[in-house]
């Protein structure tokens, strides 16, 4: 595949019916890039392999490196609280603002909720006047005890950085790792990002999306736009010293996925962990406004890859991206979607029927024919542009359900458990809903 890969791109695209892609990868001593279709389909201008996409929450990885090189000079640990570093933080909890720390923060296992998209302003303190917005925010779980996406403790992470930098976030990236690393394709600001080819997003119908970002204050959660190359040179550095002297260190698992069947097994640092064949895998993706990327290392090997698209059915075009990519350069199987059994498998669901609940979505869970139908409203900023939906979902095994949107080729799997305290959850999307009530 590797050496017709740019014609296979354009395959793809085509069949999963996504707008345009850029790729690169890094293997065996040679970086790869490959562009296919338009970056907006009202112009039809076309992607080259220079052009700038959102990777979205990829940028994770970066605001943790950030945070990793200031542990290494010695300003935080892990395990320093956040309360130390941004001593006017809190948030609903009192305990929870006394005792959360930046690993926290890092493994999203703060419990906060996380999906507070709050526009701020466009201003050098868009990210200070987003944590002090933090103080109204309840507790998705008890502090560490699950993992659950957490944007705001990622944002509440970049605070952190300018705290300890006496730079904005923006600023800081720049001078901590896009100069070391000689990136010059990859901007945060839509400013800068105008100096280049950029992506437009595209929703659902195939249309532009209405608005091209998301708000400043998103920043350190998910604003960095870059060429997929920029995104690979990254990931080779945490391969060596060259920005991080113990890179592994972001490694080490922090906390089990309770579904571990759509990303990986664990978080880590920053990364979200799996083993491919026994080989380790780390990556991260991102889905920003009709924009969708994906980032993957496999250390063992030094295969980095990275892959973006802007519309379509993204996620299931980047995982056919990367389980035909990977079986090519290193041999590995990338694990398939979890999809239903060939037998019915016979479960009481009444006992997960409910309503769940968390900041940006509320879910409501009924019995269904041989499964729940399961319908979520989105709530908060984002709600016009990401619109409810809702699909049946059959069981797998005693605590997993699979089920599709009509017309998406790509199976979405949930979990459903209980805390050690015995409260119930649902785990869908990474993230953990609680339930508040049963229906």
């Amino acid at each position: 595949m590797a050496g017709a890969m740019g014609h296979r791109l354009a395959e793809l695209i085509a069949e999963y019916e996504v707008p345009g892609s850029n790729l690169a990868y890094w293997h065996q001593g040679e970086l790869h890039e490959y562009a296919a279709g338009v970056l907006n389909t009202s112009t039809g201008v076309e992607v080259t392999t220079d052009s700038l996409f959102q990777i979205g929450s990829v940028t994770k990885v970066w605001t943790a490196t950030q945070l990793m090189l200031l542990a290494e000079q010695g300003l935080l640990t892990l395990d320093t609280p956040v309360k130390q570093l941004l001593p006017e933080f809190e948030v609903a909890d009192p305990e929870v603002t006394e005792q959360v720390t930046v690993r926290h923060l890092l493994s999203h296992t703060s419990g906060i909720d996380g999906d507070l998209f709050l526009d701020t302003g466009r201003g050098d303190d868009c990210v200070e006047k987003y944590v002090a917005a933090c103080a109204d925010l309840e507790q998705n779980h008890p502090l560490g005890v699950t993992q659950s996406y957490c944007n705001s403790g990622f944002i509440i992470a970049g605070r952190i950085v300018e705290r300890l930098t006496g730079k904005v976030w923006d600023q800081a990236l720049r001078e901590q790792i896009l100069e070391p690393l000689g990136l010059t394709h990859t901007w945060t600001l839509p400013e800068d990002v105008l100096r280049f080819r950029a992506a437009t997003g595209h929703v659902e119908g195939g249309a532009p999306a209405p608005v091209w970002g998301l708000m400043r204050s998103a920043g350190p959660a998910g604003l960095i736009c870059a060429r997929p190359a920029d995104v690979v040179a990254f990931g080779r550095a945490h391969l060596g010293t060259e920005l991080l002297k113990q890179p592994e260190a972001m490694w080490e698992p922090q906390v089990a996925i309770p579904d571990p069947h759509a990303l990986g097994s664990h978080w880590g640092v920053g990364w979200i962990l799996d083993t491919w064949d026994g080989k380790r895998v780390i990556s991260h993706g991102g889905n920003t406004i009709g924009q969708h990327s994906m980032f993957w290392v496999v250390p063992e090997t030094g295969t980095v890859v990275c892959v973006t698209s802007n519309g379509g059915h993204s996620g299931a075009f980047t995982h056919a991206v990367a389980t035909e990519l990977f079986a090519e350069l290193d041999g590995l199987t990338v694990p398939p979607r979890l999809t239903p059994p060939a037998e019915p498998v016979e479960v009481d669901v009444t006992q997960y029927t409910g309503v769940y609940e968390r900041v940006g979505v509320t879910m409501t869970v009924t019995e269904a024919e041989g499964g729940i139908r399961l319908v979520a409203e989105s709530t908060g900023a984002l709600a016009e542009l990401s619109p409810g939906w809702e699909l049946t979902m059959v069981p797998v095994d005693e605590t997993t359900f699979v089920g599709r949107r009509e017309g998406d080729p790509q199976w979405l799997s949930g979990v459903f458990y209980q805390l050690p305290d015995g409260a119930p959850y649902l785990h869908l999307g990474v993230r953990a809903t609680p339930k508040k009530e049963t229906v």
